[in-house]
């Protein structure tokens, strides 16, 4: 190992103060990183660089060379060749793609003035482009359904039952848990504010109302969404990415019939059932605190909730939270058919579908508070 360690020596030619370089040994990574031989290289190349071009190489020393001593040479040399330098014929390959690299220049990339116009149209295109795909998703959906209703003995009850169990049974632990926090923490506020009115009995009212109106439906549809969303589009991705969708085209399988529709039907099932369990859960909560900081028993609260809310809350709960399942399956089979096979789009496309099927739900329930601004309420 000894004869083959890199070494470089300067020596002093008889006939005048020029000097001359010679390399010898093995020049490449293994070699270099061994008991630190390339920090002290890099140091006497560095102390040479200054007179590189004044100075005689011989690398024809050198048993093996690869880039990377090679490149020490090159940076040494103020990445030109100096005058007086010996190579071997391997040696002068390797210089001559360092050196042709070395010529490649990257063009500027063109100024444009109006990059924000093109953003802009791009964005719209895309939005319209979008648009259209989910439109077009609803009518190969409600075809489905017809065929499933003309049929119903031949329909994908299996996927129906198991997308019933991963979106609905699954996620009852986190609504449960969400739930009771946030009737917890608006029975809180709002009784701090109550009592300075001496309003302590409206808490019913307030509580009943905002959790089986609004909040109820609103925050499960929002976990689903994250929950079994993204889960939807990330398994129609990965489909994609290991071409079990063309599987199925070439089998005769429809993805509408077997996939798409199922996870619909599914949905528009689970979604109202759990937006019952998150109510239950909210109203749990928040009574429980109004025991603790108002003192209201909860034979009270129980007694005066069907009085403080109208059955047609409850059905407008019912119906968001049918619509909103609907709306969140659609939204996640959309951009996971969309998804493109490689990993970057699996990731991106599962983002996008959650910041999506949530904003399409909060503008849904915008659209329910206008429509039904004068129903289920005591004038």
């Amino acid at each position: 190992m000894l004869e083959k360690t890199p070494t470089l020596s300067v020596s002093n030619d008889d006939a005048g103060p020029a000097q001359s370089v010679l390399a010898t040994g093995v020049w490449q990574v293994h070699a270099l990183a061994e008991c630190g031989k390339i920090k002290s290289l890099t140091a006497v190349l560095d102390s040479l660089k200054p007179r590189a071009g004044m100075l005689a190489w011989d690398l024809t020393g050198i048993e093996s060379l690869d880039h990377i001593g090679a490149q020490m040479f090159w940076n040494a040399w103020n990445k030109a060749r100096p005058p007086q330098l010996a190579l071997s014929p391997m040696q002068e390959q390797i210089f001559a793609r360092i050196e042709q690299a070395g010529k490649l220049q990257v063009t500027a990339p063109r100024k444009r003035h109006f990059h924000w116009v093109e953003q802009l149209g791009g964005s719209l295109l895309s939005f319209f482009e979008h648009l259209t795909g989910f439109v077009k998703l609803i009518g190969i959906v409600s075809e489905d359904l017809w065929r499933f209703a003309k049929r119903p003995r031949l329909g994908p009850w299996r996927e129906i039952s198991a997308n019933i169990y991963h979106a609905g049974f699954q996620a009852l632990g986190i609504t449960a848990l969400v739930g009771c926090l946030i009737g917890v923490v608006l029975s809180y506020l709002s009784a701090q504010q109550l009592r300075n009115f001496g309003g302590d009995i409206y808490l019913v009212d307030i509580l009943g109302m905002s959790v089986i109106r609004e909040l109820g439906p609103l925050l499960a549809a929002i976990l689903v969404a994250g929950r079994s969303g993204s889960s939807i589009t990330a398994q129609l991705g990965v489909m994609r990415v290991t071409e079990e969708l063309d599987a199925m085209l070439v089998m005769g399988i429809s993805h509408g019939f077997r996939l798409i529709m199922p996870k619909v039907v599914a949905l528009a099932i689970s979604m109202p059932l759990l937006v019952i369990w998150t109510d239950a859960m909210a109203l749990i909560g928040g009574m429980l605190a109004a025991s603790l900081e108002l003192n209201l028993s909860p034979r009270y609260f129980l007694r005066e909730l069907p009085d403080a809310v109208p059955i047609a809350n409850y059905y407008i709960g019912l119906l968001k939270g049918m619509v909103f399942g609907m709306l969140i399956a659609l939204v996640s089979c959309h951009f996971g058919m969309r998804i493109k096979p490689n990993t970057e789009s699996l990731g991106r496309g599962t983002t996008t579908s959650v910041v999506t099927a949530i904003t399409v739900v909060i503008l849904a329930d915008a659209v329910f508070a206008i429509v039904f601004s004068d129903v289920g309420f005591d004038f």
